[in-house]
């Protein structure tokens, strides 16, 4: 069952293709403005998958030049919540429940996250008036590796009791 969001987005993927990815950004900050004062960029979204990027600036730099740890955290969340967003119907109210991030080593350069859901949990959404869900993001740095493993945990219940 389509939301808001996810008609939006199918909305925003009827346009030429040189123009998705800075419709689906500015979508996405018009809401989190966080995001838009870091200069996220959204660069797939679909209903079981979610794309984003953060490049390495000053504005998210944290005291060494590296990416601060709360605008990665950001990425982190922002694609969780986007995918998980997607899914949830409009008479719900998305929450996150909980993040669990591990800082392995530092960041080298620009981030790039990557949120996916799989159909069982899609269903799982869809068919239950309440619950909560862990949504898997891999963020990795411009060296193709994972600096930081992260845990974002979502729920959704009615927004009328």
């Amino acid at each position: 069952m389509a939301n808001k969001f996810s008609k939006a987005v199918s909305l925003i993927y009827k346009m030429p293709t040189f123009s998705q990815q800075y419709l689906l950004t500015k979508l996405f900050c018009s809401q989190v403005k966080y995001a838009g004062t870091s200069k996220v960029k959204l660069h797939k979204v679909t209903n079981n998958e979610v794309e984003l990027s953060l490049a390495n600036i000053k504005r998210v730099q944290n005291h060494i030049g590296g990416v601060h740890a709360v605008a990665a955290s950001l990425l982190a969340e922002s694609a969780t919540g986007i995918v998980f967003g997607m899914n949830v119907p409009d008479s719900y109210l998305p929450l996150l429940k909980s993040m669990t991030v591990n800082y392995n080593r530092r960041m080298q350069g620009g981030l790039k996250a990557v949120a996916k859901l799989s159909d069982e949990q899609v269903n799982e959404i869809n068919s239950s008036e309440k619950g909560n869900i862990l949504v898997p993001v891999t963020i990795t740095d411009e060296s193709g590796q994972e600096p930081i493993e992260v845990m974002m945990h979502w729920a959704w219940t009615p927004k009328k009791r």
